[in-house]
C-alpha cells in the first residue's frame, strides 16, 4: 500500500509509535469526522492505513480520507488482501448497527468485514464506536449485538445522546480511549492516583485564599498515562485548565480538608492505586472562617494562618509499598538549593522522584522546564512537558 509523505501532522505524544492501526470506516454520517480521526491517530505516533465500505464513499471521498491518514484508501477487493496483514490494532469509527450486526453474524461482503472477522480471529484490539439514531440504539437487538462484541473481546465506546442521536465523540477522546486499549496490554501498568489543580480554603462567608494552579501540567500527565494504558484515578482541586477529553475517574474537592479526605480513602480502598503523583498546589497555611461576611469598607483585615497537615505526609504511613512522585516549587533560590530541598522531600517522604521547579523558569523556552530528582541524587534536566509525562510514566511502568 502507497504511503503518503506530503500530508504530515505535528507529534502530540508517541503513545501509538512503532504501532500500524487500520482505520475503518462504514456509512454513518459520522464518517465526515474520519479525516480529523486518521490525522490525530497520526498524531500519536501510528501508521495509519484505511478501509471504507461502499455506504462510506456516499459520506466521503476516499481521497479526503486519503489525505488524512496520508496512505491510499482500500475500497474494494483487490489482489493484495491488505485486510488481512497484522495490525496492532483495529478502529471502527463510526460503528453502524448494519456493520455492528454483519460483523457479530460473521458476514464478509466487503474488505472491512474481512478486516473486522480476521481482527476478531487473530485477538486484534478492536474498538467500536457506535453511531446511530437513539431510537435504533435502544432497541434491544442493538443491546444484545453490543454484548456480543463485548463478550467476544472487543471493546465498545459510547457517548451520550444528543439531539436524538448516540453520536460520536470527538477525535481526541476516540484515539485516548484506542491508544489505552493498545496499550493496557504492556507489562507493569498499574493503578495511579494523581493529586492536581489548586486548593481554596474559605475566610468568611464569600471570600477565600487560594494557591496559583491551573491544573495544567497534572491534567497532562494524567491524560498522557491514561493514554498509555495506565488506570488513572484524578483527585482534582480547584483548576482553570480542563482535560482535553474526559478522563473516566475524577473525584473533586477543592479544599484543602476535603482534598485530604478524598486521598485518604482512595488509599485505604479495596482496590488501592498502585503509584500516587502529588501534583496538587496544596494550601499549607489557611486561616479559620469568620462567620458571615466581614463588611466591606474597613482599613485592614488581619489574618492569622495557620499551618495545615501535609497530604504527602499523612498519605506516607498509608501507601507503604508504591511508587510515588512528589513535586517541589521553589522562588528565588539557585538550582543547588532547589536540589537540596527536593532530596529533604525524598527523605522525609520515602517517594521515588521529585518534580522539581523554579518558579522563575517557568514560561522561559530557553530554561528546562523541570528537574526531576531520584533518591540517588541524580538529576534529570526535562525540556518540555511531553519528556515530563513520558519520564514520569518510565518511573511508574519501571518499579
Amino acid at each position: 500500500m502507497h504511503v503518503r509523505k506530503d500530508t504530515g501532522v505535528g507529534s502530540s505524544s508517541r503513545c501509538l509509535g512503532g504501532k500500524t492501526v487500520l482505520l475503518a470506516v462504514s456509512g454513518g454520517i459520522a464518517a465526515v469526522e474520519s479525516v480529523k480521526l486518521a490525522r490525530e491517530l497520526r498524531r500519536h505516533g501510528a501508521t495509519v492505513f484505511s478501509m471504507m465500505t461502499s455506504s462510506a464513499e456516499r459520506v466521503i471521498t476516499p481521497l479526503a480520507l486519503s489525505w488524512g491518514s496520508g496512505s491510499d484508501v482500500i475500497t474494494d477487493w483487490g489482489p493484495g488482501m491488505v485486510q488481512l496483514d497484522g495490525f496492532d490494532g483495529v478502529l471502527l469509527a463510526p460503528a453502524t448497527r448494519n456493520t455492528i450486526a454483519k460483523h457479530v453474524h460473521g458476514i464478509i461482503d466487503s474488505p472491512v468485514m474481512m478486516a473486522l472477522s480476521a481482527a476478531r480471529g487473530n485477538g486484534t484490539p478492536l474498538l467500536l464506536v457506535p453511531s446511530m439514531h437513539d431510537d435504533l440504539f435502544h432497541d434491544p437487538v442493538t443491546g444484545d449485538l453490543i454484548d456480543a462484541l463485548e463478550s467476544d473481546g472487543a471493546a465498545v465506546l459510547v457517548d451520550d445522546s444528543s439531539e436524538g442521536r448516540i453520536k460520536q465523540p470527538d477525535a481526541i477522546s476516540i484515539v485516548a480511549e484506542f491508544c489505552n486499549l493498545l496499550n493496557s496490554g504492556l507489562n507493569n501498568r498499574k493503578r495511579v492516583a494523581i493529586t492536581l489543580g489548586a486548593n481554596r480554603a474559605p475566610i468568611d462567608a464569600v471570600r477565600a485564599i487560594q494557591n496559583a494552579s491551573s491544573g495544567q501540567t497534572g491534567w497532562a500527565i494524567a491524560e498522557h498515562l491514561h493514554r498509555m494504558g495506565h488506570e488513572i484515578i484524578c483527585i482534582a482541586g480547584k483548576t482553570s485548565a480542563r482535560p482535553s477529553f474526559q478522563l473516566p475517574d475524577v473525584r473533586r474537592d477543592g479544599t484543602p480538608d476535603g482534598m485530604l479526605s478524598v486521598s485518604l480513602e482512595v488509599a485505604k480502598s479495596e482496590n488501592k492505586p498502585e503509584a500516587w503523583i502529588h501534583a496538587a498546589a496544596v494550601l499549607d497555611y489557611y486561616a479559620h472562617p469568620e462567620d458571615g461576611k466581614r463588611a466591606s469598607g474597613e482599613e485592614s483585615w488581619e489574618l492569622i494562618l495557620n499551618p495545615g497537615p501535609k497530604h504527602i505526609s499523612e498519605l506516607t504511613p498509608i501507601v507503604v509499598g508504591s511508587t510515588r512522585i512528589g513535586f517541589k516549587l521553589e522562588v528565588d533560590v539557585p538550582e543547588s538549593t532547589l536540589v537540596q530541598r527536593a532530596m529533604e522531600q525524598i527523605a522525609a517522604y520515602g517517594v521515588d522522584a521529585v518534580v522539581a521547579n523554579l518558579m522563575g523558569e517557568m514560561g522561559d523556552g530557553d530554561a528546562p522546564r523541570c528537574r526531576i530528582v531520584k533518591p540517588d541524587g541524580s538529576i534529570h534536566l526535562v525540556k518540555d512537558d511531553l519528556e515530563l509525562c513520558e519520564a514520569i510514566e518510565a518511573i511508574i511502568s519501571s518499579n
